[in-house]
């Protein structure tokens, strides 16, 4: 354990008991708070990417069998929900936040039929992976994202099994926040799985 995670482990120990609260945590408002006077930070919506694919070259083969609107694409890219930064290191981790409404008790299994689990699945692409591990001085044999789960997809017997089967080998990458009201272990995760990659 790093000393920056033994400052970080002690400082969340003595402040998280200020969210200790029966009301759900955002995970912004967490990191926030633990990352007050230290060398991170986490941003909301970094929009640096959003204009990703508007400058992306194609053929005049392919331009030719394709529709050409009659205005220019001025937007076009990937924002992910958030970005936490060293700012020692210049390294950062792009955040994915995913909810949605499945199959748990009370609800039939088609409640379970929503992809927001599978929308995430571009960040597993090659150019949207080396995009981020470039943007994000990240190595090249580690993801350049976390992604966390909140809410009742968190238990739903068949999201949780294909979600487990994509990340087979890279389960530091994927968090389950089960518990909302309980921030420890999401901050556990994160000092423990991600951190070291930003150092």
């Amino acid at each position: 354990m790093g000393s920056s995670e033994n400052r970080l482990r002690k400082k969340w120990q003595d402040y998280g008991g200020c969210l200790a609260t029966e009301a759900e945590h955002s995970v912004f408002t967490i990191f926030e708070l633990l990352f007050q006077d230290t060398e991170y930070e986490i941003i909301k919506q970094p929009r640096e990417f959003s204009n990703v694919y508007v400058d992306v070259q194609l053929s005049q083969d392919e331009i030719a069998e394709i529709y050409t609107p009659p205005c220019s694409i001025l937007h076009h890219g990937i924002r992910p929900d958030g970005a936490i930064r060293n700012k020692n290191t210049g390294k950062t981790i792009y955040l994915e936040i995913k909810r949605q409404d499945v199959w748990v008790e009370g609800k039939s299994r088609r409640t379970g039929r929503g992809n927001a689990h599978e929308r995430l699945c571009k960040y597993f692409t090659p150019g949207i992976l080396k995009l981020l591990r470039r943007a994000g001085n990240i190595a090249p044999d580690s993801y350049p994202f976390w992604i966390i789960f909140q809410g009742d997809i968190t238990r739903d017997p068949c999201r949780v099994r294909e979600i487990r089967y994509w990340f087979d080998g890279n389960e530091s990458n994927l968090f389950f926040w089960r518990d909302a009201k309980n921030a420890d272990s999401l901050v556990s995760h994160f000092l423990s799985h991600i951190e070291p990659l930003l150092e």
